[in-house]
């Protein structure tokens, strides 16, 4: 059975373009729920945005949304965006992200 962590995996290939950085890495995917039904596996994710008026946020939401899908044993994704609460690289990013982006 597929799991949270293997759409996490999958989405690590996700970058932000404008960050050069990974967005499990940067910490925007907040939460991944696998459930069943009639149709197969769905995977619902939610993640945010390093900032709300991201010009780039379509092209990452495609991306994560393709990247979860490829993953096996998912049939069906829905993205959703939220910015509750709001995306803070001390909270949310890696240690390694962090260290990149000049947080110590």
């Amino acid at each position: 059975m597929v799991s949270e962590s293997d759409v996490m995996e999958s989405l690590g290939d996700v970058e932000d373009p404008e960050m050069k950085m990974s967005v499990t890495e940067l910490g925007l995917i907040y939460a991944i729920r696998i459930e069943k039904q009639d149709e197969g596996t769905h995977a619902e994710i939610d993640m945010t945005l390093t900032s709300p008026g991201c010009p780039v946020a379509p092209e990452i939401m495609s991306a994560v949304h393709r990247s979860a899908l490829a993953t096996d044993g998912i049939d069906s994704v829905h993205v959703n965006l939220t910015f509750s609460p709001l995306w803070d690289p001390k909270v949310h990013a890696s240690e390694d992200a962090q260290f990149d982006l000049g947080i110590f």
